[in-house]
């Protein structure tokens, strides 16, 4: 190399020394999305929140996010069955709340529940009915401890406070011998039945929410109708028809219904939500 002869780009690397640079353009970088601890959702890379069950993600979870294991909540149980699953923090509950109840009974925030470190609270919101936990009253705007098995009251409305594993766990009797069921478990029997086209809806005794969200008993696929439309009710008296606030209404053979307002359906009868037709038949 000529000394005098002019140098470009700089000093020349000792190809002996190791180089320490930027990432190579030519290589592939693998960008992994984030799981769900809590419903195993896959979500998009960067992603705060989870996108079905609604976790708020403190930070991107460490490790290979497809073996991270799912995280065990505790939860509430209606008397019906139906649950609802407690997230990390504070979630109100209502029939506008984070956690949704459809019962007249319940005000719209009827009260907070908190989950941290394991133990629950709960705080009635200056609700109209009042809350109780575990048969005692809660006072307004003061959070409460929610034991494990004990009893949430909305105003009339009541949850189960169950830990993971208890809802599907066999209940055994103070003796820890298995009782006999007097006779084998039988099928309900529907009463009654709601048709659309080809879609039917078997009706038994008990009490069905009915609305566009997959989390109903009866979904309608109608972007007319709202997520939670109304309820259904049967019984030994008959089978009843509420609708819960919904933004397009109902109305049972042409004549619309009022909100909260429990309407006796008979046989032969049309309910409409939103622009869908439902013939109820025996």
């Amino acid at each position: 190399m000529d000394a005098n002869a002019t140098q470009m780009g700089g000093p020349i690397p000792d190809p002996n020394r190791t180089v320490m640079g930027g990432p190579e353009v030519d290589r592939t970088v693998t960008i992994k999305p984030v799981q769900c601890p809590v419903c195993k959702t896959m979500n998009a890379p960067g992603q705060w929140f989870c996108v079905e069950c609604g976790l708020i993600f403190a930070k991107e979870l460490d490790g290979d996010a497809f073996g991270a294991p799912a995280v065990q909540l505790p939860s509430l149980v209606e008397t019906t069955g139906r649950s609802h699953t407690l997230r990390p923090g504070r979630q109100t509950v209502g029939r506008a709340g984070d956690i949704l109840i459809e019962d007249n009974r319940v005000s719209r925030i009827h009260a907070g529940i908190t989950l941290e470190a394991g133990v629950v609270t709960v705080e009635d919101l200056g609700s109209t009915n009042g809350t109780q936990v575990a048969g005692e009253p809660a006072p307004p705007r003061s959070p409460v401890p929610f034991p494990p098995g004990a009893t949430l009251s909305l105003g009339g409305f009541e949850l189960r406070l169950v830990l993971p594993g208890e809802a599907t766990k066999t209940q055994m009797p103070v003796g820890g011998q298995t009782r006999a069921m007097a006779a084998a478990p039988g099928q309900i029997e529907a009463v009654a039945k709601l048709v659309c086209g080809e879609t039917v809806f078997s009706i038994a005794p008990g009490e069905y929410t009915i609305g566009r969200r997959d989390t109903c008993d009866f979904t309608v696929p109608d972007r007319f109708a709202s997520g939670n439309h109304g309820k259904i009710e049967a019984d030994e008296t008959g089978i009843y028809y509420t609708d819960t606030g919904s933004t397009n209404g109902s109305a049972v053979n042409g004549t619309r219904l009022e909100p909260n307002v429990r309407t006796k359906l008979e046989v032969g009868d049309t309910l409409r939500l939103g622009n869908t037709d439902l013939r109820l038949e025996s």
